[in-house]
């Protein structure tokens, strides 16, 4: 009997169909790869800070402890560079995305296009705004703020102050400013403090952190009380300034990061403190929460933060306050830093 050409066809697109859908759920989920190895992306913005740079060292050490196969790209501060370097990571059949957004907006098409192939992602460090990541992994950078705040107004409650925040595509920055603004703004109401400059820095630059501050000094003829820098390479930048006016340990500083810089800065008393999150625990738990979401396992959630388009399940770490009172126990006897390196210039401690 003849067999009908066109219902023949037809039995052939549909076994082609069923053979390619087939190959496209195989590729999905753990275990598919011919070594056995779980595929990790990564994505981070930028490789200029130290803090980034114990990240991806951390990542690598702990990605090499489980046989994990990491992947890396580096934007160096360009969304547009990120999102074709997530594109090029998705291309490579990855597992699972780790992507620290440098602009928190734009990168929420970066989820969407790991979502249609089946990748989950994880939000590390940066928030994505209005997008469905699966997970966000960060210090609780509100707290971040308030460490830097409480700090700040305790030690200068009345006087003229400098607020400084993050990037403005960096949703942490609004977080670091939220948080601080709870202590600061109340005082600003009642006319205790003054702020004469409340301002973004581009990219974090401390270059561009330091004209801030040199603008500052010269409208308000040096009369600055406190300074409100989002993290420590801002920090550097206004110490910078200020040490061309004589008045680098003369003006309380904030940071964040725990940057060897300031630890040194904090020893030598030209800044006042720092934020400490532990690099190595953040990295570590990185590889520890991909693993267990690409194994289907409950990766250890203990809270929720909402990025515009819903509560993302979120694992929030616990900083620090550091200062000259517990920069040794924080920081050297923990392993973090050498002594060393912190007080070289002091010829040793």
């Amino acid at each position: 009997m003849k067999r009908d050409p066109i219902k023949k066809l037809c039995i052939t697109v549909l076994a082609w169909s069923a053979l390619m859908a087939a190959f496209f759920v195989g590729g999905c989920g753990p275990g598919r790869h011919d070594d056995g190895k779980i595929i990790v992306g990564v994505s981070i913005p930028t490789q200029r800070e130290e803090g980034w740079v114990r990240n991806v060292q951390g990542m690598k050490a702990e990605a090499k402890a489980h046989n994990i196969d990491l992947r890396l790209q580096i934007s160096d501060n360009d969304a547009a560079r990120q999102l074709s370097q997530c594109e090029n990571l998705l291309a490579q059949n990855i597992d699972i995305l780790i992507l620290a957004p440098h602009d928190a907006a734009a990168a929420s098409v970066i989820v969407e296009k790991a979502q249609r192939i089946g990748v989950k992602v994880i939000s590390f460090d940066r928030m994505v705004l209005n997008a469905h990541v699966d997970i966000y992994l960060a210090y609780d950078n509100v707290k971040v703020g308030e460490i830097q705040g409480r700090y700040l107004t305790n030690l200068v409650p009345k006087g003229t102050y400098v607020v400084l925040a993050g990037a403005p595509t960096d949703n942490n920055a609004k977080l670091f400013h939220k948080g601080a603004m709870k202590y600061i703004k109340p005082l600003a109401d009642k006319g205790d403090i003054k702020i004469v400059v409340d301002q973004a820095v581009k990219d974090w630059q401390p270059a561009e952190a330091m004209k801030l501050m040199e603008d500052a000094l010269t409208a308000n003829r040096n009369k600055i009380d406190g300074v409100l820098a989002p993290n420590d390479g801002t920090a550097g930048g206004v110490i910078q300034a200020l040490a061309q006016q004589k008045l680098a340990g003369k003006i309380p500083v904030t940071g964040q990061d725990a940057e060897l810089a300031a630890a040194k800065r904090i020893a030598e008393g030209t800044q006042t403190m720092t934020v400490y999150k532990d690099t190595r625990t953040l990295a570590k738990k990185a590889i520890e929460v991909a693993i267990n979401l690409v194994e289907g396992r409950e990766p250890g959630i203990n809270g929720r933060v909402n990025n515009g388009k819903f509560d993302v399940p979120s694992i929030l770490l616990l900083p620090v306050a550091v200062d000259k009172s517990n920069i040794d126990k924080e920081l050297i006897e923990s392993g973090y830093m050498k002594r060393e390196d912190v007080y070289r210039k002091k010829g040793g401690k």
